[in-house]
């Protein structure tokens, strides 16, 4: 859409002590804008510029982060060997390992009983634990319901805990003790490779590769399925008929709307409209997602392997997209609209490396996982949405893309 304060073609500009009538033209970015000396002024998204970095340097027990969970003053970190936690408040990292008692050392999926303060711990092949007190309880395929030991995703619903495993989904209500699994013969799994778990308002949704997206009604109990519909695995036939790809490996819900990653595009759903989006078109760094969380109905962070790509205002197709210089190892991160580049920005430090696998929001702050270790971005004076800000001249941390 575009913004003039215009009459008949011709746009009025004020000069102290004189006035001036020059030929209406169509801004940069199409939302309102105004030039000085320094800056131009546009509404554009909020961009993390401050970021802190953990490695094994700072005490990870690995690099390589498949998972992380906001806790208040601790973040949890699952990685390819074992579990950490650091402390905000002092940056120290404590780890767990096998001699501690975790029962698998490689951490896919975490998550948080609320009402419990329970730790839920998927293992990439050790099956499920818990750690509570200081103590790991273990669960897998021979002293439990679980369906399968290889565990991609956890989520907490009310008393249940949601396992999405390789052969199926297990559902565990840690009250009774009851299991229940979920498989082609019970639910619409077209293919049984579950890849993630998210629960939201009354309803648990899981990512299967093959099988694109199920969604549980745990009032009802009662399943809906959404899949690509035109029936083409090569490419995506129909322009925002449905999910961009029945393999998908990452699911969010937040407001009403679903947030969908995948191995060849991201999708958006409000309940009625689908919206495809694709690297070539839009700020995705990439169309392999490894994972997606929403922050809003209008906010979704997809993790990539090319880097991490930010849809910050869905009504105005505004990105940022957050990359690191292999050579240089700092961060970059541009912010567009509409495919034209609007801002590109410099830092010391962006995220830790291009293969992103994990996205976590604590308050305004938001963190990272990678291959390489974890990105903390600390969101002093975050806001939603689009606000009016200076997109400064070349030679200042940030530099004008446009004219």
């Amino acid at each position: 859409m575009k913004y003039f304060i215009a009459a008949l073609g011709i746009l009025t500009v004020f000069w102290p002590g004189k006035t001036a009538l020059v030929e209406a033209k169509e801004l940069p970015g199409d939302l309102p804008a105004f030039s000085s000396a320094s800056a131009t002024v546009r509404k554009l998204p909020y961009v993390y510029t401050e970021w802190k970095h953990f490695t094994v340097k700072n005490g990870l027990p690995n690099d390589h982060v498949f998972a992380l969970k906001a806790d208040g003053p601790k973040v949890w970190v699952g990685t390819e060997n074992g579990l950490a936690c650091i402390d905000k408040r002092t940056g120290k990292i404590k780890s767990w390992g096998e001699k501690d008692g975790l029962p698998w050392r490689v951490i896919s999926a975490l998550d948080i009983n609320t009402k419990t303060g329970e730790l839920w711990i998927g293992l990439l092949g050790g099956g499920l634990a818990r750690f509570s007190g200081g103590r790991f309880d273990h669960w897998h395929q021979l002293n439990s319901g679980l369906v399968n030991d290889v565990v991609y995703g956890i989520a907490i619903e009310n008393d249940n805990v949601w396992v999405a495993t390789t052969a199926g989904a297990s559902r565990y209500n840690t009250l009774t003790g009851e299991w229940t699994i979920y498989t082609e013969k019970n639910a619409p799994m077209e293919e049984i490779w579950n890849y993630g778990a998210s629960y939201d308002a009354g309803k648990v949704y899981l990512a299967i590769w093959g099988s694109g997206v199920l969604e549980f009604d745990v009032a009802t109990e009662n399943w809906k399925h959404y899949l690509d519909p035109d029936g083409e695995m090569e490419i995506d036939l129909y322009r925002d008929d449905g999910i961009v790809h029945v393999i998908t490996t990452g699911i969010s819900h937040i407001d009403g709307i679903l947030w969908v990653a995948t191995y060849f595009g991201m999708s958006r759903y409000d309940g009625r409209y689908w919206r495809g989006m694709y690297a070539h078109e839009t700020g995705l760094p990439s169309d392999f997602g490894n994972a997606i969380k929403g922050r809003s109905a209008n906010e979704g962070w997809f993790a990539t392997d090319k880097g991490l790509g930010v849809l910050a205002d869905f009504p105005s197709d505004t990105w940022v997209t957050y990359t690191m210089d292999p050579k240089t190892h700092r961060g970059k991160a541009i912010v567009s609209r509409n495919q034209k580049v609007l801002e590109s920005i410099d830092m010391p430090k962006g995220i830790p490396h291009n293969y992103t696998l994990w996205v976590e929001f604590d308050g305004n702050d938001t963190w990272v996982g990678t291959s390489k270790g974890i990105g903390w971005a600390i969101g002093s004076g975050y806001y939603k949405g689009l606000k009016d800000r200076p997109v400064h001249e070349a030679g200042d941390v940030r530099t004008k893309a446009i004219e």
